[in-house]
């Protein structure tokens, strides 16, 4: 690897143990075995190079998602319903930090214009990267599924054992159109 590849390795690794704030600059040159001014020759900023990492991390947890329910194209819509929700929730578990970092860095949105771009444009790909995933082609679903994601991320980050399950979702996604119908 080189040194771009160990600093944003390093920035993965400091943004899941530390966090975003209190990862330094002097942090991430340490971890990668790079001088503090190798941040600035490849990503610009410390910031620059933090977004990256969690950009990465959440294409890599949104790649692992999608590998795993490529699979369940044979089941039923209640089925996939349910496979992707149960994938979803149990990526809670292995990538905790993941959403602790992003529901961190939201409170401070107003103060980083070029974070806040950096989230809306992965907040529009996730939408439409959802739709597609979940192969219902109506405006809007992308955007329920990400709500629900993220709705349930801060639930689990709070009391992960009293997170719906996949089959209670079901259930109530069911009961909901139902009345609206």
């Amino acid at each position: 690897m080189g040194n771009r590849e160990d600093l944003l390795a390093a920035a993965k690794g400091s943004l899941f143990e530390k966090g975003y704030t209190r990862t330094t600059a002097r942090d991430l040159a340490s971890a990668a075995g790079v001088s503090l001014s190798a941040i600035g020759y490849h990503f610009g900023s410390k910031d620059q190079l933090l977004t990256v990492a969690l950009r990465q991390a959440v294409e890599e947890w949104s790649d692992d998602l999608a590998s795993a329910l490529a699979a369940g194209d044979e089941a039923t819509p209640s089925q996939r319903f349910e496979e992707t929700w149960r994938h979803i929730l149990a990526s809670f578990a292995s990538n905790g930090r993941l959403w602790a970092v992003q529901f961190e860095l939201l409170g401070s949105l107003d103060h980083q214009p070029e974070l806040r771009a950096a989230f809306a444009e992965a907040n529009e790909q996730a939408r439409e990267a959802l739709a597609v995933l979940v192969g219902v082609d109506v405006p809007g679903v992308g955007g329920l599924y990400h709500a629900l994601i993220g709705g349930l991320a801060a639930q689990w980050l709070v009391d992960p054992g009293g997170v719906p399950t996949a089959a209670e979702l079901r259930t109530a996604i069911t009961a909901m159109a139902a009345r609206i119908a």
